[in-house]
């Protein structure tokens, strides 16, 4: 059905820079990055009900009415509509099915419908859907283009739909924060965040972990994904984290770090991690892509695990601080850079820890620290998984490295090139994480075990 929407802060300005960053990235990798989503509605709820919320979801959000235009010469532009409508899907489930049933299929749509590309040009960068069982609309399903709002949008979007809100009149909302970007004095942070990357990517090789060298047999797929879970590291790093007053985000950093150089003998390691441009003035709230890569580089060569969670601690906070930059700057020096080194050259591993976009209980943690003693974590260890998720059709990095939102479990989603790492290299470096972290937890002077002997 067509729900019809209007709204305020129609017009046209640049892309801004975190739209810029991810539609390279689209570029590059093929994928759209998809984000989606599934709620229950409240009982008796109606196709209507869950068009009103549709509708004033675009009223608020001036994002979700954006179009990518053509200005001028050729440059991309994004285009916000003050009025239009948008097509809601009406699904259909028999009233024999039974409710569970009825959740599956709606989970199933969530799932398939990442997977459906939008055009940018055309289409609005949300789509959504309605599951009606015996009479009532049951479940509400969307998905969202990552080119207008980052996870953490994602997140508010999603709990506007939950509880719909009013228009916030002074909500900086996605074209002022393009026009911002625009002006002098977000200019001048942009220049003075070219200089930290500059001194991180001076030097690095062409790739992270160095070339193809594996040869694939026919037919053998080249990108391949495994889940590995682990309780044990989870309550072994919020030890450390306690011990050593660091966050969690940053302990599990520095613990891959360290499996990384212990599986591959690639250290120091610089990495590229996604930053959160939240936490400054006027962004907190903001329904647009505004976390961007960073990079940092961390040494974990003949030390403790313990320092390494330090040196991690300092470089993320440096590299936090220059994570809001233009791309096409970026782009410029890493021109000269290559002109400079004599070669090419790109940072091709990733980690991204998605619990940053999620508000943690920090006493739940602290308690659950202290149950990090010998005896639960051997016990722990046994619930330990390592799933192969089988082939990946398309990376431009070597390494992709998510930190899952899983409750109660470190869970690590890695994606990459076999013709560089083995599933060998890749099951070591996983259980190495794991490792390390247990390591650490019961032993503040635990070694690394890396040394400059075993640097590639």
């Amino acid at each position: 059905m067509a729900v019809p929407f209007s709204g305020a802060g129609a017009g046209t300005a640049p892309m801004g820079w975190g739209q810029k960053a991810i539609w390279r990235d689209m570029q590059e990798s093929g994928n759209q990055f998809t984000m989606w989503g599934r709620i229950v509605l409240p009982e008796g709820s109606t196709v209507a009900d869950a068009a009103t919320r549709l509708s004033g979801l675009m009223q608020r959000h001036a994002a979700l009415r954006t179009r990518l235009s053509t200005g001028a010469g050729g440059r991309l532009e994004q285009e916000v509509a003050g009025s239009g409508q948008i097509g809601l899907e009406v699904l259909e489930v028999s009233d024999d099915t039974n409710p569970a049933e009825a959740t599956r299929y709606a989970d199933d749509l969530m799932n398939a419908w990442h997977l459906v590309r939008f055009d940018f040009h055309r289409d609005w960068p949300v789509r959504m859907a309605v599951v009606r069982h015996r009479g009532a609309a049951a479940h509400l399903v969307w998905a969202l283009s990552h080119l207008v709002a980052d996870g953490a949008g994602h997140i508010l979007l999603a709990d506007d739909l939950r509880a719909p809100g009013v228009s916030d009149p002074e909500r900086p909302q996605i074209l002022d924060v393009a026009r911002s970007e625009a002006g002098p004095q977000l200019r001048q942070l942009s220049s003075r965040a070219m200089r930290h990357w500059e001194n991180q990517l001076r030097h690095i090789p062409a790739v992270t972990f160095g070339g193809a060298t594996h040869a694939l047999g026919p037919g053998e797929q080249r990108y391949w994904q495994a889940r590995f879970s682990s309780p044990a590291a989870h309550l072994a790093m919020l030890a450390v984290a306690k011990r050593t007053g660091t966050d969690a985000s940053r302990v599990a950093l520095a613990m891959i770090a360290t499996a990384i150089g212990r599986a591959t003998g690639v250290h120091p390691l610089t990495v590229k991690v996604m930053v959160s441009n939240r936490f400054r003035s006027g962004l907190a709230d903001v329904i647009a892509p505004v976390a961007q890569n960073s990079v940092l580089t961390i040494d974990v060569t003949d030390t403790s695990i313990d320092e390494v969670v330090t040196r991690t601690r300092g470089a993320s906070l440096s590299s936090g601080m220059r994570a809001y930059y233009d791309p096409d700057e970026l782009a410029g020096v890493m021109a000269r850079l290559d002109a400079e080194r004599g070669y090419p050259a790109s940072v091709t591993c990733r980690v991204n820890d998605q619990r940053a976009m999620v508000r943690r209980d920090d006493a739940a943690s602290t308690a659950a620290a202290d149950d990090a003693d010998p005896m639960t974590l051997k016990q722990k260890l046994a619930e330990t998984t390592l799933s192969w998720l089988g082939p990946r059709y398309n990376m431009h990095e070597q390494v992709n490295l998510l930190i899952e939102n899983r409750p109660d479990v470190v869970s690590l989603h890695m994606m990459w090139d076999r013709q560089c790492l083995t599933d060998e290299q890749v099951e070591a470096l996983l259980r190495g994480v794991e490792e390390a972290a247990v390591e650490a937890a019961l032993d503040p002077a635990a070694p690394t075990r890396v040394s400059a002997a075993t640097s590639v």
